[in-house]
Parts: C-alpha cells; structure tokens; sequence
C-alpha cells in the first residue's frame, strides 16, 4: 500500500481543525473567511474551505462559540464568532491533551525538545 502525503495532512487536521479553530477565535472575534487565511497563514493549509464552515457550526451547536451578523463596508455582513465560556474551558482541556499527545508524538519520533 502507497501512502499519500496528502491524504495523510488531511486525517491530521480533521484531528486538529476545531481546536486550531476554537484557539483562533478565542484571540478575538472573527469571521469564517479570516479563520481560513489564518490556518494558511499558519502552515495549516485546509484544502476544503467548507470543512472550516462545518467545524464552526458544530462548534456553535456544542455552545463553544457563538455569532452575531455585523455590518461590512464592503459588503454583506458578515457572521462574527466569539468563543463562549464553555469554549474556553474546553479550550484549556484540549490545550492540555495536546501537549501531552505531542510530547509522545516528539518521543516517539525522536524529537523531544521538551
């Protein structure tokens, strides 16, 4: 079997997409398109914008975020999101539960700059 780099990114970042989404938003109100170019920004490159729409409204119907359309000059306006309390909370958790993955994950790799 041939593994592909591609496919093997996209597994990874469905792994991460709410997360890097919910931590995103919690530096500040945003709105979908944004969010978009600060993943690719990041190096986080998401192939299907649409994937980034679908992380947000689960994101809003688990109450972790929540929206409000605001008024562009340019423009339609725009759905904003803010992260809610619980957002931040589980923000936290999942913060934890990823720097102890990617110390196992550096271990394992031989990469431990911990």
């Amino acid at each position: 079997m041939v593994y592909s780099n591609e496919g093997h990114h996209s597994q990874i970042m469905k792994g991460v997409l709410d997360m890097c989404l919910l931590a995103s938003i919690s530096q500040g109100p945003s709105y979908g398109y944004a969010l978009v170019q600060k993943l690719n920004d990041a190096g986080l490159s998401v192939a299907n914008e649409g994937s980034v729409y679908l992380v947000l409204k689960r994101l809003s119907s688990n109450n972790l975020i929540d929206s409000e359309l605001v008024p562009s000059n340019t423009g339609p306006a725009r759905k904003v999101y803010r992260t809610t309390e619980a957002g931040r909370e589980v923000l936290d958790t999942w913060t934890t539960d990823w720097n102890e993955v990617r110390i196992g994950v550096d271990t394992m790799l031989g990469n431990n700059s911990s």
